[in-house]
């Protein structure tokens, strides 16, 4: 037979329909495996060892803390006797102590003030021949007391690793005054006029006598207070604020 030329055939489906071809996804960045560190500050240099810190009392006094102790008594200044401040772990070390019991024949002290001999005579000195004179010239009368903040504490400074001068019982902090008629003069960053003007006398004369002033505007720590110390300076100078 002859072809049927006019049948025609439809094409084949194939057996597999081909899948069109997917998109490759789009890959996210892989984390690094250690995520970098944040840079580190360096280290603190931590200070060397205070030589003070070592200081044991010897099985007798020294002349020169006999001799303080005698200008002491001739200065009309009470003190009673303490044993040795000494804390190896710290460094705290006052060997010769002595508490406070009044600045003078007619200045007293808030009980506590601990200090060492050389720094009792000096706030002495200073309370007698500077702050009851200038109490004396602005309100007209005479001073009082002292009432101390602090004196012989075993610490570091605020916010540093030194040892704090009143680890060795050589700095005095000082909150207010009291005058003979009752008036108290307290220290603080916004005192009267007439009180201000007698704070900043006090202040300005301290820097010399002690080697170290501190009060309110110099940092937070010492807002409400006067802190006057002895610290050895290079050169011999002040710190003053």
């Amino acid at each position: 037979m002859k072809p049927n030329r006019e049948l025609q055939l439809e094409p084949e489906t194939p057996a597999v329909v081909p899948t069109p071809p997917e998109k490759p996804a789009e890959l996210e960045p892989e984390p690094p495996a250690t995520a970098p560190l944040p840079p580190q500050k360096p280290e603190q240099e931590k200070a060397p060892p205070d030589p003070r810190s070592a200081e044991l009392p010897a099985d007798k006094m020294p002349e020169e803390e006999t001799a303080c102790r005698e200008r002491l008594k001739a200065l009309g200044v009470e003190f009673e006797e303490r044993k040795a401040e000494h804390d190896a772990q710290i460094g705290c070390s006052v060997p010769y102590p002595i508490v406070l019991k009044t600045l003078g024949k007619s200045i007293g002290i808030s009980s506590g003030a601990e200090l060492n001999c050389r720094m009792a005579e000096a706030a002495a000195r200073f309370a007698a021949g500077t702050i009851q004179p200038a109490a004396k010239a602005e309100f007209g009368v005479d001073l009082k007391s002292i009432a101390q903040a602090s004196a012989f504490v075993c610490r570091p400074r605020h916010g540093a690793g030194k040892l704090s001068e009143h680890a060795f019982g050589n700095a005095l902090d000082i909150a207010s005054f009291t005058l003979s008629d009752g008036r108290k003069v307290e220290v603080g960053p916004a005192p009267p006029e007439k009180d201000e003007k007698f704070l900043n006398q006090v202040r300005k004369a301290a820097c010399g006598p002690f080697k170290t002033v501190l009060g309110p505007g110099s940092d937070p720590e010492h807002a409400l207070h006067f802190h006057f110390d002895l610290e050895p300076r290079r050169h011999g100078g002040t710190f003053c604020q």
